[in-house]
């Protein structure tokens, strides 16, 4: 299968390409048995320059737009890859360049762009308030020239294999904050010399191997000038960050879903039954066939959303629909293979079960879908608040 969309970048998708080579099926099945993080593909990404490709080239990074990193992310998944053991340090990177100090700036961005620094753990989510963000309850207040933070995180993803976390916490007290979006602020937080120290991670087994944890916060220390832009403003920081987010997630599922209807055509053209191709059969055929038309319609949303994104124009809408349609258009692939493949989509060796539950996540992260579409109603739509 090819068409449309695949002609942008086309350098970059040839060069993923080789790389993705590398790493075949069998490498990805072996970390997913022992729920290993994929360590040699994440140091061949950085050595070729892909995680730094938002980092101004000043500070050793590629310079490119967002659309370039959807890419990126897109053509690891349609390789049969997994981007999210690095796809945060894309999305978070938003939030440094914008509201970072020139200070953190030179500090942190050319050891990000070399590769000597990861920053891939974005604290967030709490087990409390989980998509409710203003109700976090981990706070740091300030002693001096440091801000001790006590709280806890959860489902924060590659902590143990990150350098670096982008922190969202409460400074000030909710029912003391003017609107429930005030008071909450935004530290860069170096886990080398945390762990341990006031941080402690504790793993979460999950049935996709995704590197995924909870973290737990009992007087950290972190430094005044961690703290990125201005205390008490660090929910508008992270808004443009949730933003890119989405359409990564996005483009990373329009890629999984190219990926299961390419081996979905596939198999219907070899898979002889009954003297002929399954694939001649229209209840083999018509399933492949609106997988893919709905494929390219969340395409199309997903380049939109990111072309607003990049001109700096208000992309929330776009983002939450790229992300809302790229998610079903990939889990509806996913279905499609395995049914085209019968008892060959369970088998291990196929790799289609691993990638089948690599993107059902989506339908419920970063955002659940009934969560989008309550978005889409109230400030879309023009209806009555539901949540």
């Amino acid at each position: 299968m090819d068409g449309g969309g695949n002609e942008a970048h086309r350098e970059i998708r040839d060069e993923i390409q080789k790389l993705c080579l590398r790493f075949p099926g069998e490498y990805w099945r072996k970390l997913d048995r022992g729920r290993l993080y994929p360590t040699e593909f994440v140091a061949a990404l950085s050595e070729a320059g892909w995680l730094s490709a938002l980092i101004p080239e000043e500070f050793g990074g590629s310079g490119l737009p967002l659309s370039a990193a959807a890419v990126i992310l897109e053509e690891i998944q349609r390789n049969g890859c997994n981007g999210a053991a690095a796809h945060a340090q894309m999305y978070i990177m938003g939030t440094l360049l914008r509201h970072g100090s020139d200070e953190q700036k030179r500090a942190y961005l050319p050891r990000i762009a070399s590769g000597e620094l990861r920053l891939q753990a974005f604290g967030v989510t709490e087990p409390e308030s989980g998509t409710d963000t203003t109700s976090i309850k981990t706070f740091a207040r300030r002693d001096g020239d440091h801000f001790i933070v006590t709280g806890q995180k959860v489902w924060t993803s590659r902590a143990e294999h990150s350098d670096l976390m982008l922190l969202l916490t409460r400074t000030t007290p909710r029912d003391q904050a003017a609107k429930r979006t005030d008071g909450l602020s935004v530290f860069l937080v170096d886990m080398t010399v945390s762990l341990g120290h006031g941080m402690s991670i504790k793993p979460i087994r999950t049935m996709m191997n995704h590197s995924t944890t909870e973290v737990f916060f009992d007087e950290l220390k972190v430094p005044v000038q961690n703290l990125i832009g201005e205390e008490g403003k660090g929910f508008r920081y992270i808004l443009s960050g949730m933003n890119a987010e989405r359409i990564l997630i996005g483009a990373e599922c329009i890629g999984d879903a190219k990926w299961f209807i390419d081996r979905a055509i596939a198999y219907a053209k070899e898979r002889i039954v009954f003297g002929r191709p399954i694939g001649q059969n229209q209840g083999v055929q018509f399933p492949i066939a609106k997988a893919y038309a709905d494929l390219r319609a969340a395409e199309l949303m997903v380049a939109s959303a990111a072309q607003l994104f990049d001109s700096a124009k208000d992309c929330g809408a776009e983002a939450n629909m790229a992300k809302l349609l790229a998610a079903d258009a990939a889990w509806e692939a996913a279905n499609v293979c395995v049914q085209t493949h019968g008892g060959f989509g369970f088998a291990e060796d196929f790799d289609i079960e691993r990638k089948f539950r690599e993107t059902r996540l989506y339908q419920v992260a970063p955002i659940s879908t009934n969560l989008i579409l309550a978005y889409l109603a109230e400030h879309v739509l023009g209806l009555p608040r539901s949540y």
